[in-house]
């Protein structure tokens, strides 16, 4: 581990726990909530118990603490180091964090050109784009507020084209390198590629009203997964921006189930494929009837 777990959720739990108590404000009500609150959901089950019966002797039956100064955890010179090297990523700059001076004579763990990644396609999304980020950001607050927004973008015959959605979720994908918006209100654009868009911009919930549309339902597709060759954790990767479920029929055998949209339907058929004879699908017939179509185009051009 980078990190000692004395820098962990447990410990940054239990310092807030004690500063409430040395303050005189801690009551029972604020101890589970604070556990809760802080560390993980299972957490409270282990860390209240602990305190209030003084298996961990830092907390006294009247919620006072023998604890005389409230506690403090520094970082790490390697913490620090860390999160220099984290936030050299191209992609932090998408979220406009404020620079953090006390790194700033800090030499990071790594660089970004440090790292080599195979099976990703090079036509990732422009991070470094002012524009890109800007409308990243407008996107993401969009998400958070819950407002329509009107979008454009060039459609596939390179004419601009407008539409009223509603964003419900940003996605990435490691495979792609590129971050995918999911939207309703409009059976057009229900996932689109950032690179694509020109514009973003709020819009009236009204207006979302006016040109709104009957989202189209998600297809399925049914795959029996073989885990071979380490199969199960390269298809979880190749297929990380679609929605999917997973259940274990044996010790090597997995069924999972794939929701895509129409458009993406080409694109899930030659990723399948891509896997040979440890994927299979299994239903809808439809679909292995692509899979049979395209197989024998291959082998008719012998590729």
């Amino acid at each position: 581990m980078l990190f000692h777990e004395i820098y962990g959720t447990y410990y940054r739990t239990v310092e807030k726990i004690l500063t409430l108590a040395l303050q005189g404000t801690l009551t029972e009500q604020t101890l589970k909530h604070t556990a809760a609150e802080t560390a993980f959901s299972e957490s409270a089950l282990t860390i209240v118990p602990a305190l209030k019966e003084e298996k961990w002797q830092l907390l006294r039956p009247d919620m006072t603490t023998p604890v005389r100064c409230i506690p403090e955890m520094p970082v790490t010179a390697l913490e620090k180091r860390w999160l220099k090297a984290i936030l050299a990523d191209p992609r932090v700059s998408l979220f406009d964090l404020p620079e953090i001076p006390e790194l700033a004579d800090v030499e990071p763990l790594f660089r970004p050109e440090d790292w080599v990644v195979f099976d990703r396609y090079s036509d990732g999304d422009p991070y470094e784009d002012p524009l890109y980020r800007k409308r990243f950001r407008i996107i993401l607050d969009a998400i958070h507020q819950k407002q329509p927004l009107q979008i454009r973008m060039m459609n596939r015959f390179g004419k601009p084209v407008r539409w009223y959605v509603m964003p419900q979720r940003l996605e990435y994908s490691e495979k792609d390198d590129k971050f995918r918006l999911y939207t309703t209100g409009s059976q057009h654009c229900q996932v689109l590629n950032l690179a694509r868009l020109t514009y973003a911009a709020p819009c009236s919930i009204d207006r979302l009203r006016e040109t709104g549309e009957e989202a189209e339902e998600p297809c399925q597709v049914v795959l029996e997964l073989t885990d071979e060759r380490n199969a199960l954790e390269r298809v979880m990767l190749h297929f990380a921006h679609f929605r999917k479920t997973a259940r274990k029929l044996d010790e090597k055998r997995y069924q999972l189930t794939v929701e895509y949209e129409t458009a993406d339907e080409t694109e899930l058929v030659i990723r399948v494929l891509s896997f040979g004879p440890f994927l299979q699908v299994k239903e809808p017939e439809s679909f292995v009837q692509k899979i049979r179509e395209r197989l024998i185009r291959q082998q008719k051009y012998n590729l």
